[in-house]
């Protein structure tokens, strides 16, 4: 079973590397996910997404915004 702390320190991690990314902060970065339904994603989805490296979920992850109207790319 997975903990929450675990979810939540993963989506902080993913949060600060998404920012990174882009040149974000944080905050921004939270918000555009949680626009364009990516943190809905990685929660329901942790089990897999936890496995990959961020770099490369930052790439899945913004081509899941595009699809829901994001504009980073």
């Amino acid at each position: 079973m997975v903990s929450v702390k675990d979810k939540a320190e993963y989506l902080v991690m993913f949060v600060n590397e998404f920012a990174k990314r882009y040149q974000l902060t944080d905050i921004q970065a939270y918000r555009y996910l949680k626009r364009f339904k990516a943190i809905d994603f990685l929660e329901k989805e942790y089990n897999v997404a936890h496995t990959q490296s961020f770099d490369d979920m930052v790439d899945a992850m913004s081509g899941y915004c595009q699809r829901y109207g994001g504009a980073l790319s």
